[in-house]
């Protein structure tokens, strides 16, 4: 037993050099991704209730995908000029507005423009500009050391808040039509939820302290670098990992949280309690991964990480739509759960620790800004496959990307080290 408990010493060491900023971040990200997890599963059967087409579905998230990404242009080029706190406040006000627009009214238009316009997500995952933000400030709150295993930590938070979301979302829609409430109404009810956790997330932004912002150095010009995006030395790495994290991000485009509820339902006849159960696991065991995910980086490095866990999950998700049963489709998405998101901790600590300090806002804001530009189109895609009954194709398509994905990555970094493998 004593072993067992020095042996999380590391991990609990992290979480406890945080500053209370750091803090706050972690809370705030945690309420924030309950509430878009919430969402997700019942999103694309709120509004195929409603009457949208498989395709207008898609269409929909694709465009939510494309005003989150000129959201998060926007969030880089002026977020440490003009604050970051302003900039979290300003994300959880959009937020607030998607979640108004789609609680007030049925409108098709209506919510079409708040999900394009608003901060809203199709697929639990993080949009707007909290992540970018929040990517960039977290380095300021731990130490060099700390940073993997805290990102790790970020990460968990994140996914176990989203699988606490799913779960909720799932039975309260379950148990409300359980009692005779409408498909319709019961996914209203999740959407009331959802618009007051985003409220709620206000309260956290608020306490966040001036330590989070950009140390405010009066430049000198005679030596000022030329920049690109607020890039310079370390621009060349930066646009060369945007370019393949774009192609992760398409891939993972194709199937996001909500087609895949919406996936379960057709093939299997899923309902609305066991969506809440496997989604609720399968995000606790992303979770978990990640923490997992800075011990095996702190002995295999953050390159090796990345890639060798992310091949298996990816062949996977190929594996998938072949199931012929609910409960084997089941038991493939768990295990590629609980493998599938170690790539993610390290890709943003790795991200982080081969840039200058005073270029982490940029860094941050465009690998965001080019991961939701390359997943903006793929949910278009996967509701034109589903329109067509190609049910199995977005699978096996995002998982031949990802696979591409990870061995360009292999091949193009294995030898660029951070500054903790560099020795």
């Amino acid at each position: 037993m004593r072993a067992s408990i020095l042996e999380i010493a590391p991990e609990v060491r992290a979480l406890r050099s945080l500053s209370r900023d750091g803090q706050v971040l972690f809370a705030a990200r945690f309420v924030r991704m309950v509430a878009f997890g919430l969402l997700s599963v019942i999103l694309a059967l709120y509004l195929a209730a409603l009457g949208f087409t498989d395709q207008q579905i898609g269409l929909l998230f694709t465009g939510t995908l494309i005003g989150d990404a000129i959201l998060s242009l926007w969030i880089a080029s002026v977020a440490d000029r003009i604050g970051r706190r302003l900039m979290l406040l300003i994300g959880t006000l959009l937020m607030i507005a998607a979640g108004a627009a789609f609680a007030l009214t049925r409108n098709p238009l209506v919510l079409t423009l708040a999900a394009i316009i608003g901060t809203m997500s199709p697929n639990g995952a993080e949009v707007g500009p909290f992540l970018s933000i929040e990517q960039a400030a977290l380095p300021q709150t731990t130490t060099d050391a700390q940073r993997t295993a805290v990102f790790g930590w970020y990460n968990l938070i994140a996914l176990s808040a989203k699988a606490i979301g799913a779960l909720a979302g799932g039975v309260l829609a379950g148990y409300l039509q359980s009692i005779g409430v409408s498909l319709i109404g019961s996914y209203h009810a999740v959407v009331l939820v959802y618009l007051a956790m985003s409220a709620a997330l206000l309260i956290f932004n608020l306490r966040l302290s001036p330590a989070v912002e950009v140390s405010r150095v009066k430049p000198d010009m005679s030596t000022q670098p030329n920049t690109t995006f607020g890039l310079h030395k370390s621009r060349r790495i930066v646009f060369h990992l945007a370019g393949l994290f774009a192609l992760d991000a398409f891939g993972g485009g194709l199937i996001i949280q909500s087609f895949i509820a919406y996936w379960f339902v057709v093939r299997f006849g899923a309902g609305a309690y066991a969506l809440g159960l496997i989604f609720f696991w399968a995000n606790l065991l992303g979770g978990i991964s990640t923490l997992v995910a800075a011990r095996v980086a702190a002995k295999f490095g953050l390159i090796n990480t990345m890639v060798w866990t992310h091949i298996p999950s990816n062949v996977l998700l190929i594996l998938l739509p072949l199931m012929p049963s609910l409960p084997l489709a089941v038991l493939v998405l768990l295990a590629r759960s609980a493998i599938s998101q170690m790539d993610v901790p390290t890709r943003q600590s790795y991200t982080m620790a081969v840039v200058d300090p005073d270029e982490r806002s940029a860094a941050a804001g465009i690998t965001t800004i080019v991961r939701s530009v390359g997943s903006a189109a793929a949910p278009a895609l996967t509701g034109a496959l589903f329109a067509a009954s190609l049910f199995s194709a977005p699978f096996v398509i995002a998982g031949v990307l990802k696979i591409i994905y990870d061995l360009s990555l292999y091949a193009g970094f294995r030898s660029v080290k951070p500054p903790e493998e560099a020795m």
